[in-house]
């Protein structure tokens, strides 16, 4: 088999986080940061709300009037950014390993820089010459430095890719253009908050709150028609498409130029006819009818909605899931030829944690994890059934088929078996690989065993 040089491959030198990242604390420091902070978060809105009008008559005094716009939000960013690194240096609780950068950011997992597409040495043998497509990968990549609270999940997305071609091969690494990119790229900083690291100690959390919402309220910043996506997470080919996608927001389309470039081409909402935000980042995609099949989860009920994508590229009708409790962390769900199954494990998302000063997601040690089966074509949630499967916490379908004529479910998956480290603690997280079937006559799970002992 001939080999590729891994000359071209990028490197991944140490990681050197600038130490205004993470400041020590002692007593002294914690009593002048609460001080601080009562004084900042009692002044902050009042700040926030007749800043801009204090940046407006300053900029008439100093810059011709075509120029204030741009002058008023040049100091508008400088405000933020002050405020944001009063947050990491002083209201910010001391780094968990989970969301240290110094931490996260090392080893193989430290920050690369894009790579154009650059010819691969074939050291030895050669590459058929009828090989002819590519190899695309996709994963978290910062932009920035993080200055604060750093989760391995935060990373903007980056595509890194082998083309194989003429028998020549060509690699590269580009970012996803997100709306999330772009903005940051045009500050030179990061600004938009994350679901897994935001939320350090009550202090920080009410702070970056009231932060977020002053960007969004002076115009740094629309998440709300934009999204706030990193597009981070996998690669999928929908209806003849390939997009990148990460489950906090719509997929992005890329295309893989004839040169061997990845080119961002934007946001895609599949022209959907009903308010339609995020998906999931693991879509099935039918190859026998050309349609795909995914979901997105919500803080308020319907807790979760399943819904198709045409063949051409169009988005179907909602199926809202009302016979969800509560929302749970569903990342991936199985398909088979007639059937969705969806897993309501114990990793559920609560709003209330962040009043804790915790991030929104936890682990609910009493709750029983169930799975959900529904009919692909289903209208409605009112055919659903579930089925209590205790200890059973899925990451991620392996692959799931119909057996006896369609009344047997075999489902194989990852199973969490250490899930209340799976956020905190990535390095010592563990799954095994377990096989589930599910008599769909008799709405019950007649079979469940391990295929490892770990993954």
């Amino acid at each position: 088999m001939e080999a590729l040089s891994s000359s071209f491959l990028p490197r991944f030198p140490d990681c050197r986080i600038s130490s205004a990242v993470g400041i020590e604390k002692n007593p002294r420091t914690k009593i002048i940061a609460i001080y601080s902070f009562t004084k900042f978060h009692g002044s902050l809105m009042k700040l926030v709300s007749n800043s801009a009008e204090r940046i407006k008559f300053k900029t008439m005094l100093m810059h011709p009037v075509s120029e204030n716009k741009r002058e008023k939000q040049s100091l508008l960013a400088d405000m933020f950014k002050s405020v944001d690194d009063f947050i990491c240096s002083h209201l910010d609780l001391p780094l968990r390993p989970s969301i240290d950068p110094e931490h996260v950011l090392s080893g193989d997992f430290s920050p690369v820089d894009e790579l154009p597409p650059t010819p691969c040495e074939v050291v030895q043998g050669s590459l058929p010459s009828c090989l002819d497509g590519v190899y695309l990968r996709n994963g978290p990549n910062p932009q920035f430095v993080p200055r604060g609270p750093y989760h391995l999940f935060d990373g903007d997305g980056m595509l890194h890719m082998i083309k194989i071609s003429g028998g020549k091969a060509t690699f590269c690494s580009r970012y996803v253009k997100t709306y999330k990119y772009m903005v940051e790229c045009g500050l030179g900083h990061p600004i938009f908050p994350s679901i897994f690291s935001s939320f350090n100690g009550l202090m920080a959390s009410i702070a970056r709150m009231v932060l977020n919402v002053a960007r969004v309220l002076t115009g740094q910043c629309d998440p709300v028609i934009n999204g706030i996506g990193t597009a981070n997470t996998s690669v999928a080919l929908i209806s003849g498409k390939l997009y990148a996608l990460g489950e906090s927001d719509l997929p992005y389309e890329i295309e893989v130029t004839s040169d061997g470039d990845i080119r961002t081409i934007g946001r895609q909402n599949f022209d959907s006819s009903e308010p339609f935000m995020r998906m999931t980042a693991h879509p099935k995609v039918d190859l026998d009818t050309g349609e795909t099949l995914a979901f997105r989860i919500h803080l308020v009920p319907p807790f979760l909605t399943f819904f198709r994508i045409g063949s051409d590229g169009r988005k179907r009708a909602d199926v809202p899931i009302f016979t969800m409790k509560s929302t749970a962390m569903i990342h991936d769900f199985a398909v088979t030829k007639n059937y969705a199954i969806f897993n309501d494990g114990q990793m559920v998302i609560s709003p209330l944690e962040i009043l804790r000063g915790r991030p929104p997601m936890r682990v609910d040690p009493v709750k029983v994890p169930r799975l959900g089966v529904i009919d692909r074509y289903a209208k409605d949630d009112s055919g659903m059934w579930w089925i209590d499967v205790p200890g059973f916490d899925m990451l991620h379908a392996v692959n799931a088929w119909e057996e006896d004529h369609g009344e047997t479910l075999v489902v194989v998956a990852s199973n969490l078996s250490s899930i209340e480290l799976d956020f905190g603690r990535l390095d010592l997280a563990q799954s095994k690989l377990e096989e589930l079937r599910i008599s769909v006559k008799a709405k019950k799970l007649v079979m469940r065993h391990p295929l490892s002992q770990s993954t």
